[in-house]
This record gives structure tokens, sequence and C-alpha cells, in this order.
């Protein structure tokens, strides 16, 4: 990169994360070596249509899976996230989240913020998963 040029945006898709409708959103984007996740939800998975709403565990570790691989489409890894900031419905549900995240992380863990919200995007939903990271920082 010259000086006083900036980096460019690129988009990544996966084929195993479904897309958001045209024109809406980016579920990630690579900035340099800067990875942004979108919250997923467990929407798209195999849970869609038949979401057990009292099992933050499934739908969290169907998240960190969907995270997992946008992450390698990208070129990194999961030791490659800096930070997850975790939105649930129910605060404690968060032992279920914590279950799945030591599914997919190792030391050093990426920071977390945890937030108790009202509501997602569809009644069935109990958790969303933002994440962001450093290509290449995870060793």
């Amino acid at each position: 990169m010259t000086e006083g040029t900036a980096p460019k945006k690129r988009r990544v898709i996966s084929e195993h994360v479904g897309e958001p409708p045209e024109g809406t959103w980016s579920n990630c984007l690579v900035v340099g070596d800067q990875v942004s996740i979108a919250g997923m939800t467990a929407r798209g998975t195999e849970f869609d249509g038949d979401m057990d709403e009292s099992d933050a565990y499934a739908q969290a570790k169907a998240i960190f899976q969907k995270i997992k691989h946008l992450m390698e489409a990208a070129g990194g890894s999961m030791d490659d996230l800096t930070k997850i900031v975790v939105y649930l419905t129910d605060i404690d549900d968060r032992d279920g989240v914590w279950k799945a995240r030591r599914e997919f992380f190792t030391e050093p863990f990426p920071v977390s913020t945890l937030f108790e919200v009202s509501k997602l995007v569809r009644p069935e939903m109990k958790v969303e998963i933002d994440a962001l990271g450093t290509l290449g920082c995870g060793g």
C-alpha cells in the first residue's frame, strides 16, 4: 500500500452461509487485514424453520460455525478473531453460549461483550453474535 492510499474493501461470501437480501448489508467484509462479520443468527442453518426456542447452546454453536465458515472464506481462522459481541434475549442463557464458545476458541480468547436485548428479528431466535478479527494474528 502506498502512502495515503486506503486499503480496499472486499466482500467475503461462503457457500455455507446464506447471503442477506440484495441491497441490504454484507455478512463479512475485509479491509486490509481487518475482518468484520455482521450479526449472525442460527437462521439459515439446520435450525431454520424448526428452531428450538429453548436451546441457546445449539443456536450459539450454529452461529459460531457460520462465523468459522466466513473467517475461513476470508483467509483466516477462528484464532484470528479478536472481539465478539453476543446479544441474548435472556441473560440466563449465557452459560449455553459460553459452552459453545469453548468449542470454537482457544487461548488467548477474543475479548467479548454480552448484552441482553428485548428481542431479535424472529421470536424463536435467542442469540445473535457479531465478530471482528485481524487476519493472521492467531498464529
